[in-house]
């Protein structure tokens, strides 16, 4: 566990930089540029745009050997795009296209470490550690979410949204040199057919597979209503609520000790209560809290509170579904498959991201702030159906789960 241990420490690097950068670009665009909440929408939707072509990374991917090349790649690519942001604060000349470019560009980098991901976690994690694994993990994403939006409005503060981003070019180099520094052997492809056919046999096997099709209909359902509220939570907050900067990342640091307790907490309440159990509680609690946001108003003490409540009770709930529902994803899927599995779920998934965000943008400026984070709460726990319609809620432990080649209804391909 030596190695993981490695890409747990970059992991945990790059995500408190992340909180930081996901605080202070629709800031930016907002405080310094005056951007309408249609162009806050569309900026969030430019993050999780290069998601489109996620099914013809992964079947790229699927073709290389040397998977930690390309994560050291796409950490430094995003160091790169970030470092731009400073820079042209100090010369004056930051303007709304140069972030949508930032925000295409590191999405891009994005898309890159999340297809040569799974193959990586696979030879550094043993299957009956996959829980274990991907709670530590969570537990690092869920503390950057406690501290990080606090840190990230100090340094706001303090430094302006611009310079700020800095902390989270640096993460990144950071990561780059620790995940540079595994010891891993290459991974053995193939020969293969082309980019096309490879990413429609990918696609078929996940549509073919009763455990994968489920969970990707439960987060893309999630995700979209998901990104129609946090297009505009940021917003929601400062202009309807008024709430100060400080007090925002306050607030959803202070949320985001639910989402610490998730992770820490999902191994032994998966083993308590069954893997697919909590999956399914997960995807209820994860939407459910941003009718509370919606509804959130009175003196800042009050509206802070809310927003804290509401962010603790969806940080668990997103625990208990990523973590239970991203080990049985690992355990069921064919070694083969790995980074188009990624690219179909990157593809639908986080490319549902862009769309629910635009239609955020779009649905806040039509219909007011608060009834489409309303809409957003109802349609997201809609999601929770896929789940129970699958065998997935029937999952009791790792150890329960047939081999990968008896679960699918498509073999995988050459």
């Amino acid at each position: 566990m030596r190695r993981f241990e490695r890409l747990w420490a970059g992991q945990t690097i790059s995500q408190f930089g992340d909180r930081i950068s996901e605080l202070a670009l629709p800031l930016i665009a907002v405080l310094t540029l005056s951007a309408t909440p249609t162009q806050v929408g569309l900026l969030t939707a430019a993050v999780w745009t290069p998601n489109l072509l996620s099914l013809l990374v992964g079947s790229w991917v699927d073709r290389r050997t040397h998977r930690k090349r390309l994560l050291v790649a796409a950490d430094l690519l995003r160091a790169a795009v970030l470092l731009s942001l400073p820079v042209a604060h100090w010369l004056g000349v930051v303007t709304l296209a140069q972030l949508f470019a930032v925000a295409l560009l590191a999405g891009a980098g994005q898309v890159l470490f999340s297809a040569a991901y799974p193959s990586f976690f696979v030879a550094l994690v043993d299957r009956s550690r996959y829980v274990e694994a991907n709670s530590k993990l969570s537990i690092s994403r869920s503390a950057s979410f406690v501290a990080g939006p606090a840190l990230g409005g100090l340094l706001i503060q303090v430094l302006t949204a611009p310079v700020a981003m800095l902390v989270d070019a640096v993460s990144f180099l950071f990561s780059a040199l620790l995940i540079g520094r595994i010891k891993v052997e290459p991974v053995p492809v193939e020969p293969r057919h082309s980019l096309l056919v490879d990413a429609r046999d990918g696609l078929r096997y996940v549509l073919g597979h009763p455990y994968l099709r489920a969970g990707l209909g439960c987060v893309t359902t999630v995700n979209f209503f998901g990104f129609v509220a946090q297009a505009l939570v940021v917003l929601f907050a400062s202009r309807t609520l008024g709430l100060p900067v400080g007090v925002i990342g306050l607030a959803l640091g202070l949320g985001a000790l639910g989402g610490l307790a998730g992770a820490a907490l999902a191994p032994r309440l998966s083993r308590r209560f069954g893997v697919g159990r909590m999956m399914v509680l997960g995807a209820i609690l994860f939407p459910a809290p941003t009718a509370v946001i919606a509804v959130a108003g009175g003196p800042v003490w009050l509206a802070a509170t809310l927003l804290a409540v509401a962010e603790a009770i969806a940080g668990f709930g997103v625990m208990m579904m990523d973590i239970n529902l991203n080990s049985v994803q690992a355990a069921v899927m064919a070694d083969g498959m790995r980074s188009r599995v990624a690219g179909v779920f990157g593809t639908i998934n986080y490319g549902a991201r862009p769309l629910g965000a635009v239609v955020g943008g779009l649905l806040g400026s039509g219909l007011g702030l608060r009834p489409t984070l309303l809409i957003a709460a109802v349609g997201g726990m809609l999601g929770s159906l896929w789940l129970l319609r699958s065998p997935l809620p029937g999952v009791r432990t790792m150890d329960s789960l047939a081999p990968p080649a008896e679960l699918a209804n498509v073999r995988p391909a050459a």
